[in-house]
């Protein structure tokens, strides 16, 4: 089935024994044992697993064309399970543009146990020399966040089964609509489900999906079962309930975010778009090779100094000032407050999550506001 029909079929064609055209909410936190100590339904505990939890992690695993996938309640829950699941001592290579939370991660959490290299993974010919003995990962994050850099999956993934490394892949601006790691040679895709694939901004969510089960998966299984920072059986069926759109709903995020990156080019107060859809876009022919669509996701430098990028986003009235994205509304935020001091985002950078309002009412909007600057 193509990912349209799969999304919205991939258990519905499975009739239950009431007939539910769409999957029921099942609440219960344990369910009955039989008389040899077994479990008839198939469910023991919810944390460990649940009908709704099971279904969601089948769906993004055939949409992601994976062998299995193991949702959690975060986008940073799964991504931790993934640093968790390596031995202490372990290197990871990462890029040097990625979400700030994973970054904080690594650097914070897991400073005592694993060692790191941020590096440009745009540039592989200088892989290969971040690689030491203890190398056994590289982490990769394509379309990066904020520059909207990319990463080619399929030549990065040929470095990583050279050399035997795990590579896993963030592909959270693509969705799996978009973009499928998995059969470009990545062992991990992980989501934020949190963003596209809910959609609607109501849902917090993560997951991971193996490209096989082996016993580093089985480490991530063990660790989402015992460690049980798992997804509510309602966060499930919300997140369900969303891919049923997804397919569509990125179609209208991708031609808003490309009719309103074109505007914006060519705006006498933009310094740069960073877009991947741009012709002017370093990597366009690589993504052009490895996604169907260019995305919703845009990153803007306003002419000026922070204070300038500031009063952007202060003016406008219908892009809603806020963090996240992936929703229905666009949002627009100054990235570099969101990372603190620390940050290497340009202070004049503004990230853009372009929504499915009309296209005319966006452009008029942000046209509005960089009056003010």
């Amino acid at each position: 089935m193509k990912p349209e029909t799969a999304a919205i079929h991939t258990l519905n064609l499975v009739k239950s024994a009431t007939g539910d055209v769409t999957i029921p909410i099942s609440l219960s936190t344990t369910f009955f044992r039989d008389e040899t100590g077994g479990y008839p339904g198939g469910h023991m505990y919810s944390r460990v697993s649940n009908p709704n939890r099971d279904a969601l992690e089948k769906v993004i695993s055939v949409l992601e064309h994976g062998a299995e996938t193991c949702a959690f309640s975060s986008g940073n829950t799964a991504g931790m399970a993934v640093f968790q699941a390596l031995k202490p001592g372990s290197h990871i290579i990462a890029p040097d543009d990625m979400y700030w939370g994973f970054k904080k991660q690594l650097q914070s959490i897991f400073e005592d146990t694993l060692t790191l290299d941020f590096i440009d993974l745009t540039d592989l010919s200088k892989v290969e020399n971040y690689i030491n003995p203890n190398t056994v990962m590289i982490w990769a994050e394509t379309p990066s966040n904020p520059l909207l850099k990319i990463t080619d999956i399929a030549e990065l993934g040929k470095i990583c089964k050279k050399n035997n490394l795990i590579f896993a892949v963030d592909s959270t601006f693509a969705s799996p609509i978009l973009q499928n790691p998995i059969l470009l040679g990545a062992d991990i895709v992980m989501h934020s489900t949190t963003k596209y694939i809910g959609g609607h901004s109501d849902v917090l969510g993560g997951s991971l999906t193996t490209a096989a089960t082996n016993d580093f998966w089985a480490k991530i299984r063990n660790i989402q079962q015992i460690g049980g920072a798992v997804p509510s059986p309602f966060d499930c069926f919300l997140l369900l309930r969303s891919l049923k759109t997804l397919a569509y709903r990125m179609k209208g995020h991708c031609e808003n975010a490309s009719k309103l990156a074109q505007h914006l080019e060519k705006h006498p107060k933009i310094e740069a778009v960073y877009y991947p859809g741009l012709s002017s876009h370093p990597q366009h022919e690589i993504v052009k090779k490895q996604m169907s669509g260019f995305g919703g996701m845009l990153s803007i430098l306003v002419k000026g100094d922070a204070q300038n990028a500031r009063n952007v986003v202060n003016t406008v009235k219908i892009f809603a000032q806020a963090t996240s994205l992936g929703g229905v509304e666009s949002l627009i935020e100054h990235r570099a407050s969101v990372e603190g001091p620390e940050t290497k985002t340009p202070q004049n950078l503004i990230r853009i999550s372009v929504g499915l309002e009309h296209i005319d009412d966006l452009i008029a909007d942000i046209d509005q506001a960089l009056n003010v600057v």
